[in-house]
């Protein structure tokens, strides 16, 4: 009885005009499932690939700022030069209760117990990780070369994802890369213009007494331009907030502990 009344419902909606509200319904309901159920299976089969490029792309970045990237090689390989470490950024020293490789600072700073929710959050990103992996770069004799900070702050419409390499001795800056924004094109944007990233340079976090005088401005400050960044033309917002996030993540709240280590010569 039911497989003739099944036969009979599949028969009347094969039977029943294409214009009929029953059988457009039905088919717009079978399309639609079908095509989530493509897209669910190829998001989930691509996100390995996704993940891997993702992983390939900061790695990019990490080689670009520290000034070993070259032209068609192998990002992987070029990479393992690199030390990664987990830096506990209280203590200003590295901790092994994370695997290095595969610690996501992105997600413990969602993490309770391993975050803190900022007070004053002058980079405006909310919570703060505890923890964060920085790389080490060695010479040939094993000696510490540079160290690769990871930074993040808002600007004028996205938060900033980078890196800014310093050299050993924990105040000398080699360089600066955003590797994630979504800011203005041709304007906020230009923190990708190789022109100015290469005026961080040679600048310097501290000076002599030891205080934090690094800035993004469109005017040289009474720190002299060793420790000055020209502001991005069109673009104040966004140089305000790079000028927020380097002071934030270079100061007591970020990495002020480790690069005080770095200048004691303790890596």
């Amino acid at each position: 009885m039911a497989e003739t009344q099944s036969k009979g419902l599949i028969g009347r909606f094969l039977a029943a005009s294409p214009d009929s509200v029953g059988k457009t319904l039905v088919i717009a309901v079978g399309v639609c499932l079908l095509a989530s159920m493509i897209v669910s299976t190829a998001a989930v089969s691509l996100r390995p690939v996704q993940e891997i490029n993702k992983k390939l792309d900061k790695q990019l970045n990490v080689l670009q700022v520290a000034g070993l990237y070259q032209p068609g090689s192998d990002v992987a390989e070029a990479f393992k030069a690199f030390e990664p470490q987990v830096l506990d950024l209280q203590t200003g020293q590295f901790t092994d209760q994370f695997d290095a490789a595969s610690f996501d600072g992105r997600a413990a700073a969602q993490d309770p117990e391993l975050s803190r929710a900022l007070d004053v959050d002058p980079a405006g990103i909310g919570r703060q990780s505890r923890y964060k992996t920085v790389y080490l770069l060695r010479d040939d004799a094993g000696a510490l070369d540079k160290v690769i900070l990871p930074v993040h702050g808002y600007g004028l419409w996205s938060t900033l994802y980078g890196f800014i390499a310093v050299e050993e001795n924990g105040n000398d800056i080699f360089g600066l890369q955003f590797y994630q924004h979504g800011e203005t094109p041709g304007l906020g944007a230009e923190v990708d213009n190789p022109r100015w990233k290469s005026l961080w340079s040679g600048k310097k976090l501290h000076d002599a007494e030891g205080i934090l005088q690094i800035t993004v401005a469109k005017a040289q400050g009474p720190a002299g331009p060793d420790h000055h960044i020209d502001a991005l033309a069109g673009a104040t917002l966004t140089s305000v907030g790079v000028d927020n996030l380097v002071k934030f993540w270079m100061g007591e709240e970020g990495y002020a502990p480790f690069l005080a280590a770095l200048q004691a010569g303790e890596f």
